[in-house]
């Protein structure tokens, strides 16, 4: 799985888009772009990966992220059977820091827009927004001109004062790609997330950059600041979370699809990374979900 550039700078005398995605399924494709983008799922679900993140997507969920993050949107299995019928639809909105200006945002009045901005480079995901601030996304669809822009900044506005927002990509991710601007992080990140459930190790990564296997050992953790096996863990049971949150796997077949080699060990590591068991987690989950 490679990293792909994607070419957005056509926006057709416009300083930002947006635009409606409707397919039997999303493009299976690991990118980054130098727009920011802000996206409203309409229909579908599955895996979200953004960053060194993953996560479980589904209607109405509304996610910012920022320029040059890596991310990819892939559906659930089902998705790619040839007999469904299933589509997968969201709205997505590219702009740049800068579409109304070098300086427009550094005003006063614009100034906590910036700090959105600034929270983007992680990726955000917004937590039970409301039908009218979805409504406002769909409605540039139709919207030209000033009305569109305006409408824009309503909509960054209110989601800059929204209380409920996680950030998806870990510091060290983002700051690892701020340092190295080559392809050879971007490269192991593809192949991490490809093979994460597989029987991988330290040597096989190292091959992908080129480096012996000492040599990349220091040179993860100093970008990533934590060891490659704390790290392939994490995206474990990250993966894992993301199973147990479908209600579709019990806890044994989530501990294999995640790469982990026994129960045990699947136990110990989830309870290092989350502070709970897999069982507790399942049933923090159906706690929290009967209160909202």
């Amino acid at each position: 799985m490679k990293l792909h550039l994607l070419d957005r700078s056509s926006l057709n005398n416009s300083s930002f888009r947006a635009r409606i995605n409707e397919y039997p399924n999303f493009l299976k494709v690991w990118h980054y772009h130098p727009e920011m983008e802000l996206v409203v799922v309409l229909k579908s679900e599955g895996t979200c990966f953004v960053g060194d993140k993953i996560e479980k997507f589904q209607p109405k969920d509304v996610v910012l992220l920022g320029e040059n993050l890596p991310h990819m949107w892939q559906n659930d299995a089902k998705y790619f059977k040839p007999e469904s019928t299933l589509t997968a639809k969201a709205i997505a909105v590219h702009f740049r820091k800068d579409f109304l200006g070098q300086y427009f945002f550094e005003t006063p009045e614009m100034i906590h827009l910036l700090e959105l901005f600034d929270r983007s480079k992680f990726g955000l995901k917004f937590i039970n927004v409301s039908e009218a601030l979805i409504n406002d996304i769909t409605n540039l669809l139709e919207l030209e001109g000033f009305e569109k822009t305006i409408t824009l900044l309503h909509i960054l506005n209110k989601l800059a004062k929204h209380k409920q927002a996680i950030k998806l990509a870990s510091q060290g991710y983002v700051s690892a790609f701020n340092v190295a601007k080559g392809e050879v992080l971007y490269n192991v990140q593809a192949y991490i997330f490809k093979n994460f459930n597989k029987d991988i190790t330290l040597v096989d990564v190292a091959k992908i950059a080129n480096m012996n296997s000492s040599a990349f050992s220091r040179y993860f953790k100093r970008v990533n600041r934590k060891t490659f096996s704390k790290y392939l863990t994490e995206i474990r049971v990250g993966y894992a979370c993301k199973m147990l949150l479908e209600h579709k796997y019990n806890i044994a077949a989530v501990c294999y699809e995640s790469g982990f080699k026994n129960i045990s060990n699947f136990n110990r590591q989830f309870k290092t990374v989350m502070d709970c068991t897999p069982t507790q987690f399942k049933a923090n989950y159906k706690t929290e979900s009967s209160i909202e």
